[in-house]
């Protein structure tokens, strides 16, 4: 299979302007003809929803939250990049699109970073003209603030809750929509399936959550705006619902998985406390602003500290490891997530952890709230601090933080070629569903960036092109397509039914949370990735034998959805293992211990990895196939990552 990308030619920064006037356009009085199916209403698909229905499309939107305003992507805290350069420290377009390249390890495309840095200063003038509260200096011009990988201050905020307020954005804009009936919103409804006819999508089938129904929905072009995988690890930053299977079943009908292996593990989360736990809870990036990371500077101190015999405010300066302050001195604490997360690995595996596991390093605002007062950090971080305390028991503004890696976001995703279409016609991909923008690592403050930017300024252009080449006909859900697609979701759901096996979702998906995190987490080597790929495939035999889930089909059925879900993460496990043992190479977030510098950093082989994995499923049991996207570098030169 040839991949064709579709960048346009020219000029890096000419190519989205020249690209957008090369778009075949549906004319005003025909896109009232067209339906569009989007599924999933966080940030990319309720801005593309209502720019899509803003401009004369009749959308179907769909999400299995009671409402758009619980997606995921009001976790968000920290904040949104984008190119303003209000500060007049240095930055433009090009250090953005610059910063997000290296920062991804040199494993993104060029075109698609350039349009996502250059469409990211007309993201904070759309979010502010729908009143976005966005923080403010004294004078009223919007605040920004720096996060890692950067040498400037981008990021854009609202104090902890950047995510949020963007989202009760785009839902505004979404909401004004379902009223004047250009959307129509499908609340506490999950595709199980997307439909093919004649090579092209059109159309998904979804289960009624509380009623348990099944029902078929046809449309022009489908839109997958379903998050990340991330849950695939059990524990992870993400909110208990969010799955992979859209992406999944989109897979399994031929759209290409690329880069699975890439996991964003975010350096400032709250350590684990134990077994109990589902979640676990991010600290925002934003915090190492002012906040410094350090661990004792010996392992003997450290085991006092573990044992309680002295507290950390009695470590004397001379006695404690900035140590990436020590190791990198030109960004300190805002290192990019991948290079802060692994070196709090090696201090813990030294033996230097701060918490009575041990997998815990301190995050001190001590020296901040000394130089700029109590008052000044509680008005930028007070909800944040908020938060862990009620979490933890512990005041931070008295007591450092203690934080620990955890996985966040997942760069991964449906492949998808510049018009964010995947190599499925009439297949849509947007925001973490798919994999395009941010290479091997994601920047802090780039994932709102991409879905807005995917949603309100990229799709509502190129679905155009796509759609002015299909005939307005609808194709009826009475069609076999439907019929057959409708018959398999609901011989997979009696199966899951009918095990009557004696063990519950969570035993399964916990056990396969610990392998991932084990042998394909912030470390990996091929010896316990092959081990891996056993163990799964083990597990999944096993969960399809004794697997338990209760009650019926026509009901509100959690642990029928849970077991759905995790089916999935089952097969999508093994895809990642496969990947990351394919890529015999260190690149961001896939860290390949056979491939490291004498320091310790990610080592590539761009002679041999430059390329997007794209994999293509073909039958369940049978290993799927590996197309290499090439990518090239024309403005960036290839150079070993450094931050130091």
């Amino acid at each position: 299979m040839k991949l064709d990308s579709k960048i346009p030619e020219g000029p890096l920064a000419e190519k989205w302007t020249k690209h957008k006037f090369n778009q075949k356009l549906v004319n005003p009085a025909n896109k009232r003809k067209y339906d569009i199916i989007i599924v999933g209403t966080g940030l990319a698909g309720a801005s593309a929803a209502a720019s899509l229905a803003e401009l004369g499309y009749n959308v179907k939107a769909f999400c299995f939250q009671d409402s758009p305003r619980r997606a995921h992507s009001i976790a968000a805290q920290g904040g949104i990049n984008a190119a303003k350069n209000y500060r007049n420290d240095g930055d433009s377009v090009y250090r953005l699109f610059y910063d997000t390249i290296k920062g991804g390890d040199y494993r993104a495309r060029e075109a698609n970073v350039y349009r996502l840095a250059e469409v990211s200063v007309n993201i904070i003038d759309q979010c502010v003209a729908q009143g976005v509260p966005f923080a403010r200096e004294y004078g009223g011009l919007l605040d920004n603030r720096s996060f890692g990988g950067a040498q400037v201050s981008r990021t854009f905020y609202a104090r902890g809750q950047t995510g949020q307020q963007l989202l009760l954005g785009a839902y505004s804009a979404l909401s004004r929509q379902v009223s004047t009936g250009k959307v129509k919103l499908y609340t506490r409804s999950e595709m199980l399936d997307v439909v093919i006819v004649d090579g092209k999508a059109r159309g998904i089938v979804t289960r009624n959550l509380i009623t348990g129904k099944i029902e078929s929905h046809s449309a022009h072009a489908v839109v997958l705006a379903s998050g990340g995988y991330g849950n695939v690890f059990f524990l992870s930053t993400n909110a208990m619902g969010s799955n992979v299977t859209a992406a999944w079943r989109a897979h399994k009908k031929g759209a290409l998985f690329a880069n699975p292996c890439y996991t964003q593990i975010h350096p400032t989360c709250i350590p684990v406390s134990g077994d109990h736990q589902s979640k676990l809870t991010l600290m925002s990036e934003s915090l190492r602003n002012d906040g410094r990371v350090w661990v004792p500077a010996t392992k003997e101190m450290a085991e006092k500290l573990r044992k309680g015999e002295i507290k950390a405010n009695d470590i004397a300066e001379a006695d404690r490891d900035y140590y990436l302050e020590r190791r990198y001195p030109s960004f300190g604490n805002l290192v990019p997530r991948d290079v802060a997360s692994r070196n709090a690995k090696y201090v813990c595996d030294e033996g230097r952890g701060v918490n009575e596991t041990g997998e815990a390093v301190f995050l001190d605002f001590r020296d901040a709230i000394k130089r700029d007062s109590e008052d000044v950090i509680r008005a930028r971080y007070g909800n944040l601090f908020d938060m862990y305390q009620q979490i933890t028991g512990e005041n931070p503004y008295k007591v450092p933080m203690k934080i620990y890696p955890a996985v966040h976001y997942t760069m991964g995703g449906l492949w998808v070629d510049y018009n964010l279409m995947t190599n499925v016609p009439g297949l849509y991909a947007t925001g973490e569903s798919n994999f395009s923008d941010h290479g091997a690592n994601r920047l802090g403050a780039s994932a709102l960036m991409q879905g807005l930017a995917d949603g309100y300024f990229v799709l509502p252009y190129t679905i155009g092109d796509y759609l002015a080449g299909v005939p307005a006909t609808k194709v009826e859900t009475t069609a076999p397509e439907f019929q057959e697609a409708e018959k398999a979701v609901k011989e997979r759901i009696n199966t899951l039914l009918n095990i009557k096996g004696s063990k519950t979702v969570d035993h399964f998906h916990k056990r396969l949370g610990k392998i991932m995190w084990d042998y394909c987490g912030m470390a990996r080597t091929a010896e316990g990735l092959t081990k891996a790929k056993a163990m799964i495939k083990e597990l999944r035999e096993e969960f399809w034998k004794d697997v338990k889930v209760v009650g019926t089909n026509e009901e509100l059925n959690m642990s029928l959805e849970k077991a759905n879900r995790v089916a999935d993460f089952l097969e999508l496990g093994e895809l990642m293992v496969d990947d990351a043992l394919n890529r015999n190479e260190s690149c961001g977030g896939h860290f390949r211990e056979e491939y490291q510098t004498p320091e310790g950093e990610a080592l590539r082989d761009d002679d041999n990895f430059a390329y997007v994995a794209a994999w293509q499923y073909t039958g369940d049991n049978q290993p799927e196939v590996l197309h290499k996207e090439p990518l090239a570098f024309e403005n960036v030169k290839l150079t070993q990552r450094s931050y130091k």
